[in-house]
């Protein structure tokens, strides 16, 4: 395997586990602040089931501008919001 290949996997993997640790986030903060898929979708201004498909179990991708939505519905920016510990 060809060194370019070998870092688009690489690229690829991180890329799911981004998506993986963004589902848990969502569902972490949604669920320490009380709301439900529903709430959260009202108070960011996207459609839940766009909401769903993010913490589902195979998550999406999600456009920076979405998380930025995400991260003003739980009232931090959006540095805090894909801070992952």
């Amino acid at each position: 395997m060809s060194r370019e290949a070998n870092l688009q996997d690489n690229a690829y993997v991180m890329s799911t586990d981004i998506k993986y640790k963004l589902a848990s986030r969502i569902r972490e903060l949604r669920e320490k602040c009380g709301y439900t898929q529903e709430k959260l979708a009202e108070l960011s201004g996207i459609d839940y089931k766009h909401i769903q498909l993010l913490e589902g179990k195979h998550p999406s991708s999600s456009k920076i501008d979405t998380l930025e939505k995400i991260a003003k519905a739980f009232k931090m920016s959006l540095s805090d919001f894909i801070n992952f510990k």
